[in-house]
């Protein structure tokens, strides 16, 4: 008997906003009992002594320092604006 029934499939493909056939949602059917057949060998495991992680790798937050650079001269940023005035670039108004 399979895990998932064509309507749960159905469902599910709703929710994605994707229309399938019933070809379609009868393959999926067979493909996503598969998958929910080998995920629950995992519970046959003995984790026991298995800490709980979130993230298979134990590196954190790999962050650079923020650091004070030098920016682009005036000259060279307004140099491809369609529209620029005394060192700003110029777009048109959006409010009346």
């Amino acid at each position: 008997m399979s895990r998932i029934s064509i309507d749960e499939v159905k469902h599910v493909a709703n929710l994605a906003r994707l229309a399938i056939t019933e070809e379609e949602a009868e393959m999926f059917q067979r493909q996503l009992d598969a998958i929910i057949t080998y995920a629950e060998q995992l519970n046959e495991l003995d984790t026991t002594n298995v800490e709980p992680t979130s993230h298979v790798l134990t590196m954190k937050n790999v962050m650079r320092e923020d650091e004070r650079k030098q920016g682009l001269p005036i000259e060279d940023v307004v140099k491809n604006a369609p529209d620029h005035k005394d060192g700003y670039i110029r777009v048109p108004s959006i409010l009346e």
